[in-house]
């Protein structure tokens, strides 16, 4: 287990997992998304965790996936896949996940939202799928779950356009449940993680699973053919000139 991924168990059977690396705002690395997925794989065989809360450490949720280890991993296959065992995993996660959302939700950061059950943000989250603006394509579920539930003009214009959008918007298209007031977004979400944890768990996860069967299947292929775009997009000339561009930028 990384130290960048902090794993909190709290009253109630409620388990906390906090992104942690405030200086790279929460820059996803392949240990990180390793620890993420075992955290999950350990608490959905625990009898004991009836909720997770997933958060990040200091101002932000998560940059997306730190670039500067991406870059290292183009050439092994083998970790360019790490993350698909995290998509697979909290898209199947049996148990409530709910995301506190303050500051950049970049990339995977904003797409792995979508495999929350609940998900709370205050007024500096910032939300970005700026894929092809580095040369890629959509990854986490994207390129089925966006256009099935906005459409194929809002879906493109999020996907493709890739701009930033703020939480009102996110409330708007359904990515996020409620904007809270900032600050309190993550007293908010444990508020919530709180009131499914006293719920019977029984009736909570079954009907989650009513909810996500009919998708399921289908979103398990849509998971594996991204990621395989998404790795043959890595190494290609755009991806490379839109890597080196980002890294060379002035640090702010």
């Amino acid at each position: 287990m990384t130290d960048a991924v902090i794993v909190t168990v709290q009253q109630q059977g409620i388990l906390h997992l906090t992104l942690n690396r405030p200086g790279k705002k929460n820059a996803l690395t392949g240990a990180m998304y390793q620890a993420l997925t075992d955290a999950l794989n350990a608490a959905a065989k625990d009898a004991g965790v009836r909720v997770v809360v997933l958060s990040g450490s200091g101002s932000d949720f998560s940059a997306g996936n730190d670039i500067n280890d991406f870059v290292a991993a183009i050439s092994d296959p083998e970790k360019i896949r790490i993350p698909l065992g995290f998509l697979q995993c909290i898209s199947t996660f049996p148990k409530p996940i709910i995301a506190a959302v303050s500051g950049v939700a970049i990339g995977i950061g904003t797409s792995m939202l979508l495999h929350c059950d609940l998900v709370y943000a205050d007024s500096s989250a910032r939300f970005q799928l700026p894929f092809t603006r580095m040369g890629l394509v959509p990854e986490g579920g994207t390129s089925l779950l966006l256009p099935s539930s906005l459409g194929h003009r809002k879906a493109f214009e999020l996907l493709v356009l890739g701009e930033v959008f703020g939480t009102e918007q996110a409330v708007d298209v359904g990515l996020v449940n409620q904007c809270v007031d900032q600050g309190s977004v993550i007293d908010f979400a444990m508020d919530k993680a709180c009131a499914l944890a006293s719920m019977g768990i029984e009736a909570v996860q079954q009907s989650k699973a009513m909810l996500k069967q009919h998708d399921d299947n289908r979103l398990q292929s849509v998971l594996v053919s991204e990621v395989d775009a998404f790795a043959a997009r890595l190494n290609s000339d755009e991806a490379r000139a839109a890597f080196m561009a980002f890294m060379q930028k002035p640090k702010k």
